[in-house]
Order: C-alpha cells, then sequence, then structure tokens
C-alpha cells in the first residue's frame, strides 16, 4: 500500500476503531517503509492527542518535526503540516495553525497533490476534538485554503472567504473589501443579506477604510454609540448594526490589501477569541485573494498578448495576398476549411486554434518566392514549379526563428506540412502517413480544395463533382482518407459559408435550411447516378455565383 493510501485509511478508522490495533499497524506500516517514519509518527501523535494523551502526543510530534525536517518526502510533509494545523486549532493556537495549514498548501501546490490535501482536510475534519471553538473555524481555514487551489476568480472567492467567516464567527454578516491602490479605493461584490451590487468609496472613508489606513482593528459592542459608524447606511437598507469587528487582511509580505467588516454577532459581543479566528483567517484569505488578482492581472496581460500576436498573424498574411493578388483570400478560405475539419473531427478547442494559425501562415514562405513565378498567370515551367515548391521549406525558417511556446512550434510543423503526402511523394521533407501531423494532414485537404474552387486569370473554378472526385481518388496517396471522408460529411451550408467570403452573396434562409441537409458527398452521388439534383443546382448558385443551367 502506498503511503497516501493508508494515511487515508488510518485517517478514516481514526475516530471508530481500536487505537491499539491502529497503533500496531502503523508501526508495521513504519518497520516496512523507514522513509515514512515521519508521517506515522504524525499519526501516532494524532491518535494519542485525540485521546488526550497530551504529554505523549507533543514528545511524538517533536519527533515527526525533526524527522520531517531531514525527509525529502512531500506527501509526509504535507500530513504533518496539516495535523500540526488541526491539533494547533484545536488548541485556539489561531496564527500557528494558519501557518502550518498554509504550509500545507504550498507543499501541495508544488507537488502538485491538492487533491490529496483536499481529502486530508476533509478526513480530519470529521476527528472528535472537543476543544474545538463554536462556529468551526477549522473548517472556514480549510475550505477557504481548498478555494486557494481551485478557484482563480476573485467575486467567487470574496464570497467563499465572506461566507465561511460569517459561519467561523457566528455573525449575521461579512463584507470582504479589497484595496484598490492604483484608485486608492475600496470595493467589493459581497455584501451577504444585500446582493451581489459592487460597492466602491474612498480607502479613507468609513470603517473599513480606517483599518486599511491605519492597520488597527476594531471592535465595536454598540454601533450606535460609536461615532465612527456611518448611521446613514442603516438608513438606506433597513438594516439594524449592533456590534461590528472589523480586521485589514494582510498578503505574505503583510501588506493590507483588503478588510473584513463583519456586523451582528449572535449571541453578544465579538471576543478577543473572534479576533483571533479572522487574523488566521485573514492569512489564508489574503494569499488566495492576491493570487486571484495575480491570476486576473496575467489573464488580461495574455488577451492583450494574444491580440497583438494575431494581429502579427494577419499581418503576416495579408502581406502574401499584397504581393500575389492572384490567391488573395486563399490562406483566410484555407483556415475556415481546416477549422471545419478539426471540428468535425472532435478537436479541443486549444486544438482547432492551433490548426487556425497554421492555416493562415501555411504560405507564409511564399514570401521569398520570385514576383515572376508567384504572379505568372499561365502554367509554370518544370524551373519554377521547382522554385515555388521551395516556399513550405522557406515557411519553415521563417516560422521557427519566433521565440513562442511548445503550441506556437505545433503550428510551425503544421504549417511546413501542408504539402506532404500520404505515400510519402510530397515535399519537402517527404514525410508519409502519419509521420505528417495530422494538422499537416488537414491543410492538405483544405488547401487543395480551396485551391481548385478558387477562380483563377487562367481558369474558371473546376466543377463541383471533378473536385470531389479528386478528393477521393486521391485518397490514400496524396490525403488522408478519414479526413477526407470528414470533409465530405460536412453540411454543404458550412462550406458555401466559405464561398461567401469571396463572392459576397447573401445565403437565404430558405436555402440555408436545404444545404444544412445534405453534404458534398450526397451531390457527388447524384453525379455518379448521371442526375442533376435540385440540390446540385442550389450550391451551384453559391459555389459559382449563378444558377448552374
Amino acid at each position: 500500500m502506498d503511503l497516501k493510501n493508508f494515511i487515508t485509511e488510518i485517517l478514516n478508522e481514526i475516530a471508530e476503531s481500536n487505537f491499539s490495533d491502529l497503533l500496531n499497524r502503523i508501526n508495521e506500516f513504519k518497520n516496512k517503509n523507514k522513509d515514512y517514519t515521519a508521517a506515522c509518527y504524525t499519526l501516532i501523535g494524532l491518535m494519542n492527542y485525540i485521546q488526550k494523551n497530551y504529554e505523549a502526543a507533543l514528545s511524538i510530534i517533536n519527533d515527526a518535526k525533526i524527522l520531517i525536517e531531514y525527509n525529502p518526502e512531500i506527501i509526509s510533509k504535507i500530513t504533518y503540516e496539516t495535523i500540526v494545523g488541526y491539533i494547533n486549532c484545536a488548541e485556539m493556537n489561531d496564527d500557528v495553525y494558519s501557518i502550518h495549514y498554509n504550509c500545507a498548501r504550498h507543499y501541495a501546490d508544488i507537488s502538485k497533490n491538492n487533491d490529496f490535501l483536499n481529502q486530508l482536510e476533509n478526513l480530519i475534519k470529521k476527528l472528535p476534538c472537543e476543544n474545538t471553538k463554536n462556529g468551526d473555524p477549522l473548517s472556514a481555514l480549510v475550505t477557504i485554503g481548498q478555494a486557494v487551489a481551485a478557484d482563480k476568480n476573485i467575486d467567487s472567492l470574496l464570497k467563499t472567504i465572506a461566507e465561511e467567516t460569517k459561519i467561523a464567527i457566528q455573525a449575521d454578516r461579512c463584507t470582504v473589501f479589497l484595496y484598490d491602490k492604483s484608485k486608492n479605493e475600496l470595493w467589493s461584490k459581497v455584501a451577504l443579506g444585500l446582493g451581489s451590487k459592487e460597492i466602491r468609496f474612498p480607502a479613507d472613508k468609513g470603517l473599513a477604510g480606517h483599518v486599511v489606513t491605519t492597520g488597527e482593528t476594531i471592535n465595536i459592542k454598540d454601533a450606535y454609540e460609536d461615532d465612527r459608524f456611518n448611521k446613514e447606511i442603516d438608513l438606506q437598507t433597513g438594516y439594524r448594526t449592533k456590534s461590528i469587528l472589523c480586521m485589514p487582511i494582510k498578503n505574505q509580505k503583510q501588506e493590507i490589501v483588503g478588510a473584513f467588516q463583519v456586523l451582528n454577532k449572535l449571541n453578544g459581543y465579538f471576543t478577543k477569541e473572534d479576533e483571533d479566528i479572522l487574523v488566521a483567517i485573514g492569512s489564508s484569505a489574503g494569499i488566495s485573494l492576491e493570487n486571484a488578482k495575480l491570476f486576473e492581472e496575467q489573464k488580461v496581460l495574455l488577451e492583450e498578448q494574444k491580440v497583438v500576436f494575431d494581429s502579427f498573424i494577419k499581418t503576416l498574411a495579408a502581406s502574401i495576398d499584397a504581393r500575389d493578388k492572384i490567391t488573395a483570400g486563399h490562406s483566410t478560405r484555407v483556415r475556415m476549411y481546416a477549422v471545419l475539419i478539426a471540428e468535425a473531427m472532435n478537436f479541443s478547442d486549444k486544438d482547432v486554434e492551433i490548426i487556425k494559425k497554421a492555416a493562415i501562415l501555411h504560405d507564409i514562405g511564399k514570401i521569398g518566392i520570385r514576383d515572376s513565378v508567384l504572379q505568372k498567370e499561365g502554367k509554370l515551367t518544370p524551373e519554377e514549379y521547382k522554385h515555388i515548391q521551395e516556399h513550405v521549406e522557406i515557411t519553415h525558417n521563417i516560422l521557427e526563428k519566433i521565440h513562442m511556446s511548445e503550441e506556437f512550434r505545433l503550428v510551425t510543423e503544421i504549417a511546413c506540412s501542408h504539402h506532404e503526402k500520404v505515400d510519402g511523394t510530397g515535399y519537402y521533407r517527404h514525410l508519409k502517413g502519419e509521420e505528417i501531423h495530422i494538422g499537416g494532414r488537414i491543410l492538405a485537404v483544405a488547401d487543395v480544395f480551396d485551391a481548385i474552387t478558387s477562380k483563377r486569370h487562367y481558369r474558371d473554378k473546376m466543377p463541383i463533382f471533378k473536385v470531389i472526385d479528386i478528393l477521393i481518388s486521391d485518397s490514400g496517396t496524396h490525403f488522408d482518407k478519414n479526413i477526407v471522408d470528414k470533409f465530405l460529411s460536412i453540411p454543404l451550408d458550412k462550406i458555401v459559408n466559405v464561398f461567401l467570403t469571396e463572392n459576397h452573396l447573401i445565403l437565404e434562409e430558405n436555402d440555408r435550411q436545404i444545404l444544412s441537409e445534405s453534404t458534398l458527398l450526397d451531390i457527388y452521388n447524384t453525379y455518379k447516378e448521371n442526375q442533376i439534383s435540385s440540390l446540385t443546382e442550389l450550391f451551384n448558385k453559391y459555389y459559382i455565383g449563378v444558377k448552374d443551367e
């Protein structure tokens, strides 16, 4: 049995099983697994604490602490910090237990063992302990600690922290304010009992403003007897404020990042114990809120970078359109076809995005092709054809110089694979079969389909039956058959939507409905049967730009 399973098994049984039996099992496990001695000592110390053998518990926990300092085993560290946090919570050592729970969360984060920690915390919350305070501050701290790992949304974190604080301190309401340093304002979207409308006010106003400005804790027994309380708020809301506990929230650097404002103790007044609980909860809350704030800022930065990068990609593609008017819009249409195929194959959103970028950039290497060849209206000579084939390798050489993530390296690989063939006769690396990235195999279909369905100065669009016939005939040699099959099964209205970017017709709703129920394969089958169906005529209306005669 591994350490995780052993620990959870013992904690599951610790409240019900015979302690001597559990002790024998722990010692047996320890003797077989010397590296787990620290975790075993921690469990034994917990058992002694629950049995009220406090002196023995303290001695064994101290032995575990010494072993932990020299033990790199991360599960033992998480177990030690969580259990010692629990004991300190039971002993009302609020500052100490918050330190241990934060350490446990840190070890879980860096080792990706958050699921184990959450399981451990939930088991420990069920342990019998007569000393634990009413309102269960341990449960509040555990819930907030779990939110740190799972939730990076500030609004939902504010709600979780406020609700758990209200329960732990046995208060009627709790609001958690955040300090916006740039605007020198306090704000919140949480005011339990008043909905979730955002509140904003200058950071030097009100009780919350006072504690943020001074760092002091305010504990008021009778709000209406204290000049610092603004009675106008109660007049506006109809709420009757009696007692108030207001305290700053600090981050790991002990900088003030917000404030708690807890109203109306359910029984009596807020005590020194309530203040201690709030300090402990505030320790976790400050870390979680600051992490969420950083996460939100990073999301905004990434979105800005994405906009800039997407603009950069579009500019690169537009540079090819500017040089080669004959194929202007080709990369955009290839992108649209490739996305249709990827979605039909149930690609993830992330993989579709990679395909999309690769399609837009697949011909960027044409920037290195001579104008006389790139813009030639007639048939290319063998030498000219060989020269234009070089654009794929040039694409690779350009894109690999862009310093980006692992994801972008996939974009490069896909973009420079669109002229490879599954039988190995393509270029420029002569890859075959699954040696070609699936994205490259998708682009191969999308690229050829657009090339032969687009009008050129020197030729008209190829009849749609012949286009489909090429795709089917070349499946297994040029194209991946599975990808061709997927493409031919895409509803016709989606294919027509790509045509509309070029001919600027408007797809009529009745036509859209009819086209949505058929595919390219349906058109192909009617041609094979020497029939010109109403479906084909309708399709050609948008494909050719006029109704097929």
